[in-house]
This record gives structure tokens, C-alpha cells and sequence, in this order.
């Protein structure tokens, strides 16, 4: 059930993110939830690959850098999934800045539940 929640959560996140950051589009609520699953599951595989990997530079960075493999991820995702777009790394990159603030809310929303 918290899985669930936490999956249309997400998908609502996408949604406000392509109001907030210019050249991130998303196509409706079922393009958003396929959306959130891939960049789930990227970064689960991939994504966890390149942040064991780039774990220096993450550590010079601050951490700053996880928001670049992050961006990446949401930039992949946007080639797979049909209904959503990210036109090039900078929107992705400011996509994924709102995407991680949005994500510490829901992880509050969902561990109060």
C-alpha cells in the first residue's frame, strides 16, 4: 500500500515539476506515473552504478554531483518513455533539484501515514 502511494506521489511530483521547470513536459497523470517507475528503476540500476562509481566526486562535491547522475537518469528516462520530454541536461538538471526537494516531502507525507 505505501509502495502504491509512494508511486502516484511521485507521479503528481513529475506533474509539478513540468509546471515549475521550463523544458520538462510531461503529457497527462499516465505518462507521469510510467515516467516515475523508469527513473525508479534506473536509478535503482544504472543510477546506482554511476554513484558507486563517481562516489569521489560526490564527496569533493558535497553531493552536489548525485543531483548531475540524477538529472541524467530523468534524461534517459525522457527516451524511453513515451509522453515525456526533457529537453536537454539543464532542464533535467533543475528537474531533478526540484524533483529531490519534492521527494524529502513525500517521504515525510508517507512515513506520517
Amino acid at each position: 500500500m505505501m509502495l502504491l502511494l509512494h508511486c502516484l506521489l511521485s507521479a503528481l511530483a513529475l506533474l509539478l515539476v513540468s509546471r515549475i521547470v521550463p523544458g520538462f513536459e510531461v503529457r497527462g497523470f499516465g505518462p507521469a506515473l510510467i515516467a516515475s517507475l523508469v527513473i525508479g528503476l534506473l536509478n535503482a540500476t544504472v543510477g546506482l552504478l554511476l554513484k558507486i562509481v563517481t562516489f569521489p566526486i560526490s564527496i569533493l562535491t558535497l553531493g552536489i554531483f548525485l543531483l548531475v547522475i540524477n538529472g541524467l537518469m530523468i534524461l534517459l528516462a525522457s527516451g524511453i518513455v513515451p509522453g515525456f520530454h526533457v529537453r536537454g541536461f539543464i532542464p533535467a538538471f533543475w528537474g531533478a533539484v526540484v524533483l529531490a526537494l519534492l521527494g524529502m516531502v513525500i517521504r515525510a507525507i508517507v512515513k506520517q501515514s
